[in-house]
């Protein structure tokens, strides 16, 4: 080989070896610009994992500190719900109303019943038949302070009624029908509350004919103080025989009430009931119309009063306006310091949404 040859085969070699050189050198920077950018984003992502952390440290709580909380929450809650009780407990007892009413407004899905050891409350059932009323449409005249049960009009659909014993002394029926007075209950008489004696009102006879000769409809009340169903048969067959000879179309009524210290206070509710159905059943075999007489504690503690469902009800309520009973009744007695031409002294009012 000659000399030439050798110089020039020494150049390309240098020339390869510069070109793998600075390949290299450029690999290095690429790989060095690369792992610099890897990391500054290495060090982003620790920076944002530290600030989440710190977030996350900062609004996560142990479940002894969300207890506490709702804890927290539950008195606040239960703070306003306090407060806004006592506001409504304030208000109401300021403007005059019992402790009565109040109950009732405290326990609107509840009948609160008044008894001799403090209040009975009763839930509201729906297996009992609920009347159908608008208590909206009853009206109370604001000077005479009857009351009438209206149509959708304003037109008056009940009838105006009494109801009479020996108590209210002679009565001037014919001042008592131009009263507006419609129809009447007289009382037929009651059983003794110690030895058990029917006895007939005093004034039966002179009501019953009174009343019928004015053109007043009459139906007739018994006080019970039976004691069993053989007793409660056996009065309504006494008050049978009394209105025999009259023309009765309002209904034959058994009136169920408390007496101090009265026989009729000695048995269970059961018992009652049976001495009531007794009586109504028998004064319904006879043709009349039978019917219950009684208060909220009448209906609700001293009778059974799914069993008496099938029977029409009076209703004797003067606590407040309107009437408080959400199940069926006919007749409400709404008060008994009424006033009625023809009578001295206070008479009981009564209000009939059904014709008999």
């Amino acid at each position: 080989m000659s000399k030439r040859r050798r110089g020039t085969q020494g150049l390309a070699a240098n020339i390869i070896f510069s070109l793998i050189a600075l390949f290299a050198l450029s690999i290095s920077i690429v790989l060095l610009l690369m792992n610099y950018n890897m990391k500054n984003r290495l060090e982003e992502t620790v920076r944002e994992n530290e600030t989440l952390a710190e977030y996350a440290k900062a609004h996560t709580r142990t479940d002894a500190e969300v207890e506490n909380a709702a804890d927290e929450a539950a008195k606040t809650a239960d703070a306003q719900a306090r407060a806004e009780i006592l506001d409504n407990i304030r208000r109401h007892m300021q403007d005059g109303n019992t402790a009565y009413s109040l109950l009732r407004t405290l326990y609107p899905n509840e009948i609160v019943v008044p008894s001799d050891t403090g209040y009975v409350f009763f839930e509201i059932s729906d297996e009992l038949k609920h009347h159908e009323y608008d208590l909206d449409r009853f009206y109370q005249n604001a000077a005479t302070k009857e009351v009438t049960y209206q149509d959708e009009s304003g037109n008056t659909i009940s009838q105006k009624g009494i109801d009479v014993s020996r108590y209210n002394g002679k009565i001037d029926w014919e001042k008592v029908k131009g009263d507006g007075v419609e129809f009447a209950f007289i009382r037929a008489g009651y059983r003794g509350s110690s030895e058990g004696k029917l006895v007939t009102d005093d004034n039966f006879t002179a009501n019953i004919e009174g009343a019928l000769e004015a053109g007043v409809k009459v139906g007739v009340y018994f006080f019970t103080q039976a004691i069993s169903a053989e007793e409660g048969r056996e009065e309504a067959e006494y008050v049978l025989d009394l209105i025999r000879d009259y023309d009765v179309t309002m209904p034959v009524v058994l009136d169920v009430e408390t007496y101090a210290n009265g026989r009729g206070e000695a048995i269970d509710a059961s018992t009652r009931t049976d001495a009531a159905l007794a009586f109504l059943d028998t004064v319904r075999d006879a043709g009349y119309t039978p019917m219950l007489y009684a208060n909220l504690k009448g209906y609700l503690i001293m009778l059974e009063t799914d069993r008496i469902e099938g029977y029409d009800k009076w209703f004797a309520y003067y606590a407040s306006f309107p009437v408080y009973y959400p199940y069926d009744f006919q007749i409400w007695q709404y008060s008994e310091k009424g006033e009625v031409a023809g009578i001295d002294g206070d008479c009981d009012l009564n209000v009939c949404m059904k014709r008999y």
